[in-house]
């Protein structure tokens, strides 16, 4: 069973031209009781919109300028390769005297591209003014050689025809714009530009690099200039070690503890205990403000083992309460170890 939609008919107005056109259409169509949707090809009246006379008639001034422009081209090149053949051969002549031509015909397009900023259509006019005239002259000597004067100010002024006749049909194409609009577009255009110029200089910048990678590699750094962010136990990184001088040399009289707190105020990543032992170092075995002598034998960690590394070691059984982790501490590596030192380390690896 098939079940068809007639196409839909159109009216038509009185006055208008119509034109058949065959189009396409999904229509429902069910055999065995299964509809699926199937293309169906139907005829629709086109209204057809009325000759734009204007439209005809610029394109065929523009065709009759274009055709000038040849004539005017066929005619320098046939003179002035006709002078210079009196000096090389014809295929050179003829050549050479095709660049009087294409100078000047070159020089209306680029000036016709720029019909929306003067200040860059000027350029191309006068040049080509420059060249239009340096092609006049060589079609006129050709006829002074020639004892024919006025058949090449003939030829001259035919290439003077077709220059302003194709500057009239620009002039008549181009729609100037308004002075704060044609600021707009050039505004527009300049950022543009200079996105494409980026992206030029980028992949360029990009294969150079590449380049760079696989013919002149970077010479790898020494030890002595490799610097981490984290001082490592034992060896006190360059820059917490000249944080640390400046603190000392500004306020002589700061504590241990202290210093660490400017460490934190500056934002610098290190390690407490290699900060602390590098103070100690500095003052000559004196312990630090928070330091307290006993009478019982002090703990001994075990080899290589810091401050922070049992700090670790604690979070990661679990713990979480700040003073069991101070009294952890304080087990393995003695009280000597300040609190507040022990608390700035725990917040920080409990951030991190």
């Amino acid at each position: 069973m098939t079940t068809e939609h007639p196409a839909a008919e159109q009216q038509q107005l009185p006055g208008v031209r119509y034109r058949a056109e065959t189009r396409q259409r999904l229509v429902p169509h069910t055999v065995n009781g299964k509809t699926k949707m199937v293309e169906e090809d139907y005829t629709a009246m086109v209204p057809v919109p009325p000759r734009d006379w204007d439209q005809v008639v610029t394109t065929a001034v523009t065709l009759a300028a274009a055709a000038l422009v040849s004539i005017a081209v066929v005619w320098s090149v046939g003179s002035i390769g006709d002078l210079l053949t009196r000096a090389v051969y014809a295929p050179i002549a003829y050549l050479a005297a095709g660049a009087f031509v294409v100078a000047w015909v070159t020089c209306m397009a680029l000036e016709w591209l720029a019909r929306y900023d003067p200040a860059r259509a000027a350029g191309p006019r006068t040049a080509g003014t420059v060249f239009l005239i340096l092609d006049m002259a060589a079609v006129a000597t050709h006829g002074w050689v020639e004892a024919a004067l006025y058949v090449g100010l003939s030829g001259a002024a035919v290439s003077a025809v077709a220059k302003k006749m194709w500057t009239v049909v620009m002039r008549h194409q181009s729609r100037p714009l308004p002075a704060r609009t044609q600021q707009w577009l050039l505004q527009e255009e300049a950022e543009i530009a200079a996105r494409l110029a980026l992206s030029a200089r980028t992949r360029a910048l990009a294969r150079i690099e590449g380049q760079a990678a696989v013919y002149a590699p970077l010479p790898a750094p020494s030890a002595a200039e490799q610097d981490t962010a984290l001082d490592t136990p034992g060896q006190l990184s360059p820059t917490v070690r000249s944080a640390v001088r400046a603190i000392r040399a500004t306020v002589p009289d700061l504590s241990h503890d202290d210093v660490l707190d400017h460490l934190d105020t500056l934002g610098l990543a290190y390690d407490p205990d290699t900060v602390l032992a590098a103070l100690g170092h500095e003052d000559n075995g004196q312990d630090t403000q928070d330091s307290r002598s006993g009478d019982t034998l002090p703990s001994i960690a075990p080899p290589g083992q810091t401050v922070t590394d049992s700090i670790r070691t604690a979070l990661s059984s679990g713990v979480r309460d700040k003073d069991k982790v101070v009294s952890y501490v304080h087990k393995i590596h003695g009280t000597d170890v300040p609190r507040s030192t022990i608390v700035r380390t725990f917040n920080r690896e409990l951030a991190s």
